[in-house]
C-alpha cells in the first residue's frame, strides 16, 4: 500500500458533475474518466467509499420549490442517487473493480441494504463500496449521508468532489475578487456560512474530527494528488489540529 495519510476514504461526488455538457442525464466518458480515478487510487490498496448526489436527475428540495410534497420529492431524490450509484458500480467493474451498492432504501433486486458492519466487511476486503439513498431520510442531503457514512465506518477523511478548486469566502463564479481559503476550521465554516457542506454534516464532521478536502474533480489526477499531501483545495478541520 502507498503510504498516505488516509487509509479509509469517503468520496462525495455531486450527481451534476456527471451531466458533461449535457442537460441532464449521465454523460459515459465524464463517469468513464472518474472511475478511472476511483481505481488509480484503488490499486494503491487506500479503502475507497462514495456518496454521490442525484441533482443530474432529480433533486428534492428543487422539485419542493415548484409545488411538489418535500417529502415526496426527497423520496425521488433518493432514488436519483440509486441510479447514479448502479452507473458508477458499472464503469468500475468494467475495469475490473469489484464494486457494491448500499442502499439505505429498500431496492434489494438491484442493490444490497445498507448494513454497517457489511459495508466495513466489504471496504476489509478491498471492494469499494457506494452508498445510495441518502440517509433513507427525507430533509436530509447527501452532504449529510456522506458525513453519517463515514462516521459509522471511520473514514479518515471525506474528500468533496466539486467544479471549483476549494473554499472561497464568496461565489467566484459571481465575484471576482473572492479569495480561496488553503485551510478553515469547522466553526469558521459554520459561523461565516461558507460553502463546503450544509450545516448539519459540517457539525457531523465537527463532532467526530472527520477532516473534509474541497477540490476541483475537473483535474485529472486530483484524488490522488490530495491523499499524496500536494496543497490542493481547502482543507476543514478542527482549530486542535
Amino acid at each position: 500500500m502507498a503510504d498516505y495519510p488516509y487509509k479509509r476514504v469517503m468520496l462525495k461526488l455531486s450527481g451534476e458533475m456527471l451531466v458533461g455538457d449535457q442537460a441532464m442525464g449521465i454523460q459515459p466518458d465524464v463517469i468513464g474518466r472518474f472511475a478511472d480515478e476511483v481505481k488509480d487510487l484503488h490499486s494503491t490498496g487506500v479503502e475507497i467509499a462514495l456518496v454521490i448526489g442525484g441533482g443530474n436527475i432529480f433533486r428534492g428540495l428543487a422539485g419542493a420549490s415548484r409545488g411538489m410534497d418535500r417529502t415526496h420529492a426527497d423520496y425521488m431524490g433518493m432514488l436519483a442517487t440509486v441510479i447514479n450509484g448502479l452507473a458508477l458500480q458499472d464503469a468500475l467493474e468494467a475495469r475490473g473493480v469489484y464494486t457494491r451498492v448500499m442502499s439505505a432504501i429498500s431496492v434489494n433486486e438491484i442493490c444490497e441494504p445498507y448494513i454497517r458492519r457489511r459495508a466495513m466487511r466489504h471496504l476489509e476486503k478491498g471492494r469499494v463500496v457506494i452508498f445510495a439513498g441518502g440517509t433513507g431520510n427525507p430533509y436530509f442531503t447527501t452532504d449529510t449521508a456522506a458525513a453519517l457514512r463515514a462516521a459509522e465506518i471511520q473514514a479518515d477523511v471525506i474528500l468533496k468532489a466539486t467544479k471549483v478548486d476549494g473554499v472561497y469566502d464568496r461565489d467566484p463564479a459571481i465575484h471576482d475578487d473572492a479569495v480561496r481559503f488553503d485551510s478553515v476550521t469547522y466553526l469558521e465554516v459554520l459561523q461565516r456560512g461558507l460553502k463546503v457542506m450544509d450545516s448539519t454534516a459540517v457539525s457531523l464532521c465537527m463532532d467526530n474530527d472527520i477532516p473534509i478536502v474541497v477540490f476541483n474533480l475537473s483535474h485529472e489526477g486530483n484524488i490522488k494528488r490530495v491523499l499524496q499531501g500536494e496543497e490542493i483545495g481547502t482543507r476543514v478541520y478542527s482549530a486542535a489540529n
